[in-house]
This record gives C-alpha cells, sequence and structure tokens, in this order.
C-alpha cells in the first residue's frame, strides 16, 4: 500500500489551505450577522464557537480515522471541499427557514422549551457541517505536511486575515448571504481545481457546485431569508426596504401616519419622519421629550453635537429649536443612505440643510478628534432595546464606548460655559428599575468628580415621559459641568408641563416623588457603594477597561437564577447572561466529546503518545492566550480608528497576516529552536508592556492623523506582536512530532486540543472581560503564553523514542482498529 504520510509534501497544497482558511473565515464573520439579525446578538458567540469546534473536529477525524489516514491527500481536499461546499448552502437554507422562539427555552415549559431546544440544535448541527469538512482538510494538510508546517500554516493565516481585511466591505456592499456564499463558492472552486487535475469523474459534480453557488453569491434574492425569532414579529410581517451592514440589519417599514419605524436587527431602533422642510409644521415638538434641553437653556444653541443621529428625529428638532449649527454623526451606512439618499425626499433632504453637517461615523472618535465646543451635545435612545453588536464577538462592535467614564469626560470637555449633554434611555420600570439611567449617571458622577467638581449632584435634571412602547417611559438626562441655576431648572418644569405624563425625577434642591434616581443622588458619596449593594441589578459605574453598559446581571446571582423560568413580561431578563454560561457550558461539554473522547478508539496509539499532559497544557494555552490577546486588542483600538469594524477588520487582519508570517519565519531558526524560546518570552513581555502602558499615549498624540495613516500605525504596531505569536504553533507541532513515529495523531491531537481552548476561550474571553475588565484579560494571556513557553521548552528538549513503534499505515495497527474508527 502506498504510504501517505508525506504525500502533502510531494506538491504544494499552499493555495487550498489559503482558499480553504479564506472561506471559513469569511463563512464566520458572515453568520454572526444573519443570526444576529435571526436570532439576538448574544447568539452570535455561538458561531464562533461552532466554528472552532468544526475545524478542531476535523483534527479529530484525521486522527481516529483509519479508512482518512489511509486516503491521499489530495482525496481528501477534493471530496472534503466539496463536501463542505454542499454544507454551506444546505447549512444556510436550514438556518434561514429553521423557525424558533428562543425566550421559550428558558420559559422551563416542557413541549415549547423541548422543541425549540431541538430547532435550536438544528441550527447548531447545520452550522457545525459547514466547518467540518474545512477542519479536515486544514488539519490534513498541518499534519501530513509537518516538514513544511510553517509555510502551510503562513498560507492557513494569510487566507484568514485577507478575508478579515474584506468582509467589512463585503457585508456592507452585499451583505452576509452573498458572504457566506461566496464562501461556498470558493471551497467548490478548490474541489473543482482538484478534481481536474485528478481527472475525477467528481469533476460535473463540482462544476455544477460552482454554478449553483456563484449564482447564489450575485444574486441572493433566490435564497429564503432568514426567518426571524417570534419574538420578532415585525420583519417577518415585510417591510418596503432592507439591507445589511457590518454593524446590523435595517428593515423600513410601511408608514405609521407620518414616519417609518427602522428596525435593526428586527428590533424596533429609530424612525424616519416625513418632512415637507417648513419648520412651522414641527410643532410636535413643543409636547415632545426632546424640548426638554431647549427648555434649559436661554437662547437657541449655536453649535449642536447629535451622536447617534440615526433617521434625523433630533436634527429636525434641533432646527425646530433655532439651532444655528448641527454635527450630526451616524454610526450604521445603511441608515445614512437612507437619510442621504433613498429616503432623502421623505425626510424633506434634512442632510442638506445649510445648518446641518451630517456626517458617517463613530460619535465618541469623531468628537475626540474634533476642535470645537458645543452648546449641546446629545445622545438619543439608538438601542436601549435593540441589538447592535457585531463581528468576533457581540461587544466588540457596540456603541458601548458612548456610555463609559471616559467618554462623559471627553463630552464635558467639549462644553462651552453653560453648554449641556443631553441623554435618553428607554426604561419599563422606572420606579423600580432604572437600571440604564441609574448606571449612566452613576457613571458620570464619577466623570464629574474626576474632573474636579465638588458636589456632582448638583450638575443633574432627570425626568421621564411615557412613550408608546408596551407601558415603558423614556428618561431623559441633563448634565452640566456648572450646577444648574433655579432658571433653568424652573424652565424645564414648564417644559414638562406641555408633555403629557412628564414628570420630574430629580433636580437639585427640589421635591420629588420617590424614586431609585433620586435616591442614588441624595446619597452621599460615602455611602454610595452600600446603595449599589442594595439594588437587585448592578448599575455601578463603567469605564472603557470594561465597557458592558447592559451587563446588569452578576455572573454568580445569573447561576443562582438559572433554574428560574424567565416570562415575556420581565423586560429587565439576564437572558444574555445565561446563554454567555450556556454557551460556556456547552462549549466544555461538547469540546470534550467531540475533540478529545474519539481518541479512545485508538487506545493503543494513544498509549504510546509520550508527554501528552504537556502537550496539552502546550496546545490550550496557545488557543486561550491567542484569542485573549485578540478580543483585547480589537477592543482597545476601537476608539482610535472612529469605526468598529475597521478596528475588526485591521486587528484581526494584520494579526493574522503577521501570524503567518511567524509561521513561515520559524522554520528558519529550526537549528535554533531551544534558544528562541527566551527570546520569545522576552518579546511576549515587552510587548504586552507596550499595549498596556504605552498604546494609549501614542494613539492619543496620533488621534488627529488621517484615517491612514491611523490604519497603517495600527497595522505596523500589530506586527511585532502577530509574528511572535505565529511561531508557538509550528515550534508546538515540530517538538510533537519528533517525539514519537505516530507524529499524525500527535499533531491532530494537539490540533484539536488547540480548538478545544479555542471554543472555551471564545466566552471566557467575554466573560473575563465583564468580570475584571480587558486590561486584566490581557495580563492573563501574558500568563497563559509564558506557561506555554516555559512547557515548549520541554517539549524541544527530549529526542525522539525509537521505541514507540512504526507509524505506517500499512501495520497492524491501523487495520486493527479500523473497525472501532470513525471512517
Amino acid at each position: 500500500m502506498t504510504d501517505v504520510r508525506g504525500d502533502a509534501t510531494r506538491r504544494s497544497y499552499l493555495p487550498e489551505i489559503l482558499l480553504v482558511s479564506f472561506a471559513a473565515l469569511l463563512m464566520e464573520i458572515a453568520y454572526t450577522r444573519v443570526i444576529s439579525f435571526k436570532l439576538f446578538y448574544y447568539y452570535t458567540y455561538l458561531i464562533i464557537g461552532l466554528a472552532l469546534l468544526g475545524t478542531g473536529c476535523g483534527g479529530v477525524l484525521m486522527a481516529v480515522s483509519g479508512r482518512l489516514r489511509r486516503a491521499e491527500t489530495g482525496a481528501i481536499v477534493m471530496w472534503s471541499a466539496l463536501v463542505g461546499a454542499v454544507s454551506v448552502l444546505v447549512g444556510y437554507v436550514t438556518v434561514a427557514l429553521t423557525p424558533i422562539d428562543t425566550l421559550a427555552i428558558w420559559e422551563y415549559e416542557a413541549g415549547p422549551t423541548l422543541l425549540n431546544v431541538a430547532r435550536l440544535l438544528l441550527i447548531c448541527l447545520a452550522l457545525f457541517a459547514a466547518f467540518l469538512p474545512i477542519g479536515v482538510v486544514i488539519a490534513l494538510l498541518l499534519s501530513r505536511g509537518s516538514d513544511e508546517v510553517g509555510r502551510l500554516y503562513f498560507a492557513d493565516l494569510v487566507g484568514a486575515g485577507l478575508a478579515c481585511a474584506i468582509v467589512v466591505f463585503l457585508l456592507n456592499w452585499a451583505g452576509p448571504v452573498t458572504a457566506i456564499m461566496l464562501a461556498g463558492l470558493v471551497l467548490a472552486v478548490v474541489a473543482l481545481r482538484l478534481a481536474i487535475g485528478e481527472r475525477s469523474r467528481l469533476r460535473p459534480a463540482a462544476a455544477g457546485l460552482v454554478v449553483v453557488l456563484g449564482a447564489a453569491a450575485v444574486f441572493p434574492g433566490v435564497l429564503p431569508e432568514p426567518r426571524t425569532d417570534s419574538t420578532k414579529p415585525y420583519v417577518n410581517e415585510g417591510s418596503v426596504f432592507s439591507a445589511w451592514s457590518a454593524l446590523f440589519r435595517v428593515d423600513v417599514s410601511d408608514p405609521f401616519g407620518d414616519f417609518r419605524w427602522l428596525y435593526h436587527d428586527g428590533l424596533v431602533g429609530s424612525a424616519i419622519h416625513e418632512f415637507d422642510g417648513d419648520l412651522t409644521t414641527l410643532t410636535r415638538y413643543d409636547s415632545d421629550e426632546r424640548s426638554l434641553p431647549f427648555a434649559a437653556m436661554e437662547a437657541s444653541p449655536d453649535d449642536v453635537l447629535i451622536v447617534g443621529a440615526a433617521g434625523g428625529n433630533e436634527i429636525l428638532a434641533s432646527l425646530y429649536f433655532g439651532s444655528r449649527h448641527i454635527d450630526a454623526v451616524e454610526l450604521n451606512p445603511v441608515t445614512y443612505d437612507l437619510v442621504t439618499d433613498r429616503f432623502a425626499d421623505y425626510v424633506g433632504n434634512i442632510a442638506d440643510h445649510e445648518s446641518v453637517n451630517y456626517v458617517q461615523g463613530e460619535g465618541r472618535s469623531y468628537l475626540a478628534r474634533s476642535d470645537k465646543d458645543y452648546d449641546l451635545i446629545w445622545f438619543p435612545a439608538p438601542d436601549s432595546y435593540s441589538a447592535n453588536a457585531s463581528s468576533v464577538g457581540a461587544f466588540v462592535l457596540s456603541e458601548s464606548y458612548l456610555y463609559t467614564q471616559e467618554a462623559i469626560e471627553e463630552s464635558l470637555s467639549h462644553l462651552t460655559p453653560d453648554g449641556l449633554i443631553a441623554w435618553h434611555y428607554g426604561e419599563f420600570d422606572f420606579d423600580e428599575a432604572p437600571n440604564r439611567t441609574a448606571r449612566y449617571i452613576a457613571t458620570a458622577r464619577e466623570a464629574l468628580a474626576e474632573v474636579g467638581v465638588d458636589d456632582p449632584t448638583d450638575h443633574f435634571v432627570v425626568t421621564t415621559a411615557p412613550t408608546v412602547f408596551g407601558g415603558a417611559s423614556l428618561s431623559t438626562v441633563l448634565i452640566k459641568a456648572t450646577p444648574f441655576t433655579d432658571e433653568e431648572i424652573d424652565r424645564v418644569v414648564e417644559g414638562l408641563d406641555a408633555i403629557d405624563g412628564g414628570a420630574l425625577r430629580y433636580a437639585p434642591g427640589r421635591t420629588v416623588d420617590p424614586n431609585p434616581i433620586d435616591e442614588m443622588l441624595t446619597t452621599p458619596e460615602a455611602e454610595l457603594e452600600a446603595w449599589f449593594d442594595g439594588r437587585s441589578s448592578d448599575v455601578r459605574p463603567i469605564t472603557d477597561d470594561g465597557p458592558f453598559f447592559w451587563h446588569f446581571h452578576g455572573f454568580g446571582d445569573v447561576v443562582e437564577d438559572m433554574g428560574e423560568p424567565i416570562t415575556r413580561e420581565d423586560k429587565e431578563n439576564a437572558v444574555g447572561e445565561r446563554v454567555l454560561l450556556l454557551l460556556l457550558v456547552v462549549a466544555v461539554v461538547l469540546a470534550s466529546v467531540f475533540l478529545l473522547l474519539p481518541f479512545l478508539t485508538i487506545r493503543q496509539t494513544w498509549r504510546a503518545l509520550p508527554r501528552k499532559a504537556s502537550s496539552a497544557a502546550y496546545f490550550a494555552c496557545l488557543g486561550l492566550g491567542f484569542i485573549f490577546f485578540e478580543i483585547v486588542l480589537i477592543q482597545r483600538l476601537t476608539l482610535y480608528l472612529g469605526y468598529p469594524t475597521y478596528s475588526l477588520t485591521v486587528t484581526l487582519a494584520s494579526i493574522l497576516v503577521f501570524t503567518g508570517v511567524g509561521a513561515y519565519l520559524s522554520g528558519r531558526i529550526e537549528p535554533v529552536r531551544e534558544r528562541v524560546v527566551p527570546v520569545l518570552l522576552a518579546a511576549i513581555v515587552l510587548l504586552t508592556a507596550f499595549f498596556q502602558f504605552g498604546l494609549g499615549p501614542l494613539t492619543d498624540g496620533t488621534l488627529d492623523w488621517p484615517l491612514a495613516a491611523r490604519l497603517g500605525l495600527v497595522f505596523v504596531l500589530l506586527a511585532p506582536l502577530g509574528m511572535c505569536l505565529g511561531m508557538f504553533m509550528p515550534l508546538g507541532i515540530g517538538a510533537v512530532a519528533r517525539l514519537t513515529n505516530h507524529s499524525n495523531e500527535y499533531v491532530a491531537w494537539g490540533w484539536a486540543v488547540n480548538g478545544f481552548a479555542s471554543v472555551i476561550g471564545s466566552v471566557l474571553s467575554t466573560i473575563l472581560g465583564m468580570v475584571f475588565g480587558f486590561r486584566i484579560v490581557m495580563f492573563i494571556s501574558l500568563g497563559v503564553y509564558c506557561i506555554a513557553l516555559a512547557v515548549l521548552y520541554s517539549l524541544l528538549r527530549p529526542e525522539p523514542d525509537p521505541a514507540l513503534g512504526s507509524d505506517d499505515p500499512d501495520e497492524p495497527l491501523a487495520d486493527e482498529l479500523e473497525p472501532v474508527g470513525v471512517g
């Protein structure tokens, strides 16, 4: 029988591994958008976990299947790519058409709960099936090509980096469905290329898949629309316009009187209002809570900044109340296009008004780069009950950085002497649990104290007014850098009289009905921590290091309450936290079952593998440490690059590409591999210190650089870290390959353990960031890599033991184990 162990090196499979890795990352990121729309943003972690689990399981199959071990490399790659392409198409249709009610899972009613758990598992299986063949290809080529693992791993990571580099453009331009079909098309092209080269009878099937998937990528409308969760009924009823972006999908409703709802990922996000250009027709704002910031002012403002301008409601209000100049910043490119182009006539061409500067960008970054002072900095309520998160994790592309202590300090520094900040928040139970308002005010209180205010409580006015959302109220928080005067408060109270149901909730020196906000602001600083401890929800201040504004429930409390059902009437439930914890448990269980237990089917080989504990620790550390570094750096660079998607794209692309360069260079240091360990240790420590303590001053000092220059600087800054991290995997694979003649099984096992740790890390990084902050997570990353280096040093020293036996697939071992193998 032909020896296939070195088959991967008899021809170059660099293009195949590059393209397959490209398809995997493209599909993974695109599916986060589909799942966020279909379900909810916190289920995007599911996609990351399933992608990593699927690719890791590919290594398991390669190790335990005798049939795969004996098959030729080209045949396995061809069949895997073909099966993967089919799975992409079938998987998307399954995901799109499967009905589900995720909230029913947590109501713990036997029938509905089991039914929807089964539906969720079907969605998971459809996703997993698309990534498994990709994992087979990568594990196959890395294990059989261990002699050139540096070049193969380089191609693997460059493919992933290229996908990250184009995915945001692709999502904004064509949407995630096209991106998913493009991933399937790439797999089909790989299969066709090999089928032609091998003169395989699969050529017609591969060619047919290329045509089908190519057509689906160009005309995604032929595929079914994702059927949204039944708790998102609005989008399922249809819309007049829909478009995807890298942030969230926007659907425009039919008219409701003189406005249209804009749904963000299937939830009400904002609205666009019909306007004929005549400001005198906007008298509705006289009895609207949007009048209150202007009521507090003695005269109409000269300069207004609106962060989260959306469909232009606040722009119209600002024009109506006489604002002379308005800078309006909107994050989502789809919404920006609606206001400036597609629905420009409907909204009265407000973006072209001589007093309006309507721009697309991230509000806080825009403010940080501005040299203007404003009379009013206005933050509407764009996401009080909508899901605006996206990419490698849901928190990466959210707007949470708008709500932190540092963001409020930045806003205060851009106010005129009598200027004010205005915030709106949706609250379903203001009298008992005004969580958003309380956390923001607690954070603003810290910010005011930080800028030197002795008594921050004199700097707030808080009101509420009813809304159309099922009994919810809209709170308005006004903040000044100087204390509110009696005259300003009187004007706000007068403005409240014109608002049906309007109520004053806090103002300095005024008596109001008892409520949590008044309690918090009248509680002395020394007793504030005790007040927080007495709340059922965590509303403590947040900073840039932990910008999880919507995280109101501690994980300890969530674990204690996990057995309690959640009702649809509970608007302050902890479903997001429950999902994270559930995914962590599921990740551990599934990773253990799919990545580790199958090796019991090759027990004889398993017993022969030396130093398994050390190798497991090493590859697990790589999986955890790498994803921890990724997540933290994406977060740290979001403000600097001014647009969350730029941070995601540039950070991932740079780290992955330069990790590939490091992998390639690792082959050059093979003769001195033991001496490279202390060098890598020193480099990792110094680079971590730089990112922890030097990155902030550098980015602050270059924040006014043009975007292209900032992107280039980030790419260069991440290069050394990427190259260092890239050397670990090839060095580890080479080390374990030299320990035994069963190198293929050992390398595949290492790949599986790495996948196991990556699955855990994808969820654990978020939980750790929520609990401890990202600075601590980066230090944990450093500690994990230090452990990996210590283990690597021990793995590099021993010589292979010839007594461990042959790895020839013709030997009885493979045939003997075939009946219990997967293949």
